[in-house]
């Protein structure tokens, strides 16, 4: 598994257990909803203040 993060696009390092936590929760919440298969190759999220 390969996590990004960029913040006002500058990348952020994460070592291999903050990518192992990031991307197993958003792999978790991803699969509960309705038209996301296990099948899946890539999940993308952008976050961006109002």
């Amino acid at each position: 598994m390969n996590v990004e993060l960029k913040v006002d696009s500058k990348p952020i390092a994460l070592n291999a257990f903050t990518q192992e936590i990031i991307g197993n929760a958003a792999i978790a919440m991803a699969e509960t909803l309705r038209g996301v298969g296990q099948d899946w190759k890539d999940i993308e999220i952008r976050i961006a203040r109002d």
